[in-house]
């Protein structure tokens, strides 16, 4: 007996009471037998008020999962009656219960009696006049398009029920026979059990059939491509293994081995911070699962050997005596004595407070009147070394910060690269030109260097290429510029202004006597015997006569 006629219930018009039973991540279609695990209180419920009124219950899915306790608005409203085939009670209170899908239906009323929820609803009737010429033509194309979704994914299915299929007639029953077949969306699921117009649920079942191959297809290639790299790293790692067999039989040693070990010793021999040891170790590990002749292998040499070689807690030993720092810069510079005292009140205080933090200097002043020299003048004040980096130009972030490690060629930033020249983690680092900094589609370099001048931030300086912090609080940074005009302003408040005017004539005249002139003549080989200048003829050279 059909359901309809055992219900008595009306394609129009007529309603009809069951209980509800709500569904998690699942849609039923008519046809279809399933087994369902219930544990919710509501739920086991509804299925005693079914089993006790002829085992028929009403499925519907939740819009959202992880609802526990849903609501009317929680559920939709298409669902399908069931028939209960099976029930059985687990030992730990759940039920499992297997249910067959007979017609699809429309809630259009809830009600809720304290224990659980019934709903009134209208089935759905199939049409029963022939399908229109268009309807038979949707079939057809569905019916292909499953065909090439089978051959695609060759899912369980037979090629006998693949022939039976071929060979319904009912539009909806094709529907219902696909799609319990295919595995897309919940909401492609809904969508499929809610359209009631023929035309539309085949429309819709086509589009969800293509695109449930086009998914598998692309799939099927990501698969192919993990499969063929994984292929490809296992017959290295097998060649490499059978290589080492061969030298060790033949008494030859492998290179690459004592090579790795010798990195071993320097990572472990070097007083790395533990997140950089760290790091260092596990990229070592990699390195030696790998060839030595892959291009990935290159790179990760050169980052172990950046690790190693950079001045991990290296420090020089510093000067705090003033007076010796005052006789260097008299010596090195004639006049400046503004200039100078501020230079010396900035390092009395790093010597009381022990510490090169404070503002950035930067020595603003035409070209020439020896804003370089007097930097290299407070680098051997203070014993420290001397680093110069020229920012004239500089456009690119990565200058400052370095590339990531997945650019082809890719290097630490420029800062990093001085420090591992000077092998310390203090020198006298002069960012020369500040000035001339400027910015494009590549980053604003200016922006990458508040970062190393914020003595708040710098003590954890991440470059892209490192990928793990470095303390640059250290180091003594000093800034030039010809003008501060074109300083960007956040970049300017980090920094104290000392201005250098030009030199006078007289001041001229006892630079060129006591510095210049001895300097030439040094550098050329001869003495003050062999050669001597006149007043007059340094005078000619200031006035370029």
């Amino acid at each position: 007996m059909d359901i309809l006629e055992e219900y008595e219930i009306k394609a129009e018009g007529e309603l009809k009471q069951f209980p509800l039973l709500p569904l998690r991540d699942i849609v039923i279609y008519p046809g279809m037998v399933v087994p369902l695990f219930i544990g919710r209180s509501t739920s086991t419920a509804a299925l005693e008020a079914a089993m006790s009124s002829g085992r028929f219950i009403f499925l519907a899915a939740q819009r959202n999962s992880r609802t526990e306790d849903p609501l009317p608005e929680d559920i939709y409203s298409a669902g399908i009656l069931c028939q209960v085939i099976q029930l059985l009670r687990l030992p730990n209170g759940n039920v499992k219960v297997l249910v067959e899908g007979k017609s699809r239906g429309e809630i259009h009323e809830f009600e809720y009696n304290g224990d659980y929820y019934t709903v009134r609803v209208s089935m759905y009737a199939e049409p029963a006049e022939d399908p229109s010429a268009e309807i038979t033509a949707l079939m057809a194309e569905a019916c292909t398009q499953f065909t090439t979704y089978h051959a695609e994914t060759k899912n369980s299915i037979s090629q006998d029920a693949l022939a039976n299929i071929a060979k319904i007639t009912s539009p909806d029953l094709l529907v219902d026979t696909i799609a319990a077949q295919l595995n897309p969306k919940l909401e492609d699921k809904q969508n499929l059990l809610a359209t009631f117009s023929q035309k539309e649920r085949l429309e819709t079942l086509i589009s969800v059939i293509i695109c449930e191959t086009e998914v598998h297809q692309l799939d099927q290639k990501i698969k192919e491509r993990v499969k063929k790299k994984m292929e490809k790293n296992h017959k290295e790692y097998y060649l490499n293994e059978q290589l080492k067999i061969i030298q060790s039989e033949l008494g030859k040693k492998d290179d690459h081995a004592d090579e790795y070990n010798e990195l071993e010793a320097r990572i472990k021999g070097r007083k790395l911070p533990l997140e950089a040891a760290g790091k260092a170790l596990a990229e070592l590990k990699k390195l030696k699962m790998m060839s030595p002749l892959s291009a990935e292998a290159a790179v990760i040499r050169n980052y172990l050997d950046t690790i190693v070689d950079l001045p991990w807690g290296v420090f020089s030993r510093t000067s705090r005596d003033i007076n010796f720092a005052a006789r260097v810069m008299d010596e090195d510079h004639y006049g400046l004595d503004k200039v100078k005292i501020r230079i010396l009140e900035h390092l009395a205080v790093q010597t009381l407070v022990k510490s090169p933090k404070g503002p950035i200097l930067c020595l603003v002043g035409p070209p020439g009147v020896g804003k370089t020299s007097l930097a290299r003048s407070i680098a051997r004040a203070t014993s420290r070394k001397f680093v110069k980096m020229s920012l004239g130009g500089v456009r690119d972030e990565a200058e400052i910060r370095g590339h990531r490690r997945t650019y082809i060629g890719a290097m630490p930033g420029k800062i990093l690269m001085n420090l591992k020249k000077v092998a310390v983690s203090n020198p006298l680092f002069l960012l020369d030109e500040i000035d001339k900094l400027s910015s494009d589609f590549r980053g604003d370099p200016a922006s990458a260097l508040l970062e190393v001048l914020d003595p708040e931030q710098n003590s954890r300086f991440c470059d892209h290429f490192l990928d793990m912090d470095y303390d640059l609080s250290k180091v003594m940074f000093l800034a030039t510029a010809n003008s501060t005009h074109s300083i960007p302003r956040p970049l300017l408040d980090r920094m104290e202004i000392i201005r250098l005017e030009g030199y006078t004539d007289t001041e001229k005249m006892e630079i060129a006597r006591h510095y210049l002139v001895p300097k030439q003549l040094k550098e050329s080989g001869l003495s003050a015997k062999l050669l001597r200048f006149s007043d007059d003829a340094i005078v000619k050279l200031i006035n370029g006569s």
